[in-house]
């Protein structure tokens, strides 16, 4: 049990740490088109079924369903949104954090029909701002969505120290 417990501590500060390394200098209209149209060009190029939905703020900006798909993958993308929101932090991480600690959403009077600690959605952080919206992917197994969402954070940035966007 105490390797579990330790395995499960690690994922959760690997996953914290992955984070750290995704902050954008800005988020803007044009940051989250490009944003969304990567996820959905590289999606494409893999073949994945995927829906990718963009956020600043409540604002839905980009939202894309890729052949595959279906109204599920949009409930899904809301309900991690929802937990992005209530805990500040990517769903894959909340719901890792809860798995260590052995807890649910209902420790937290959550309604799992309402959000979900599924992987797949992080925060949309600006340097000086803190979280300012959203990135979804829905339709992979947990662990491949949040890969997929930390992947495009990272091209946008590199994108926009670029000066491309």
């Amino acid at each position: 049990m105490a390797d579990t417990q330790d395995d499960a501590t690690a994922l959760v500060a690997r996953l914290e740490a992955e984070l750290q390394d995704v902050t954008l200098v800005r988020f803007g209209h044009d940051d989250a088109w490009w944003l969304g149209t990567w996820v959905w060009r590289v999606a494409a190029e893999r073949d994945l079924p995927v829906v990718v939905d963009v956020r600043r703020g409540e604002h839905q900006l980009v939202h894309a369903s890729r052949p595959g798909t279906c109204a599920d993958n949009d409930g899904w993308v809301e309900r991690k949104v929802r937990t992005v929101r209530r805990f500040g932090t990517a769903s894959y991480v909340v719901g890792r954090r809860l798995a260590a600690k052995g807890q649910t959403l209902a420790d937290y009077g959550l309604d799992p029909a309402r959000y979900a600690t599924a992987g797949g959605c992080v925060p949309v952080v600006v340097d000086g701002a803190g979280a300012v919206g959203t990135l979804a992917v829905s339709g992979l197994p947990q662990a491949d969505d949040h890969a997929l969402a930390l992947e495009a954070l990272r091209a946008l940035r590199a994108a926009q120290e670029a000066g491309e966007v």
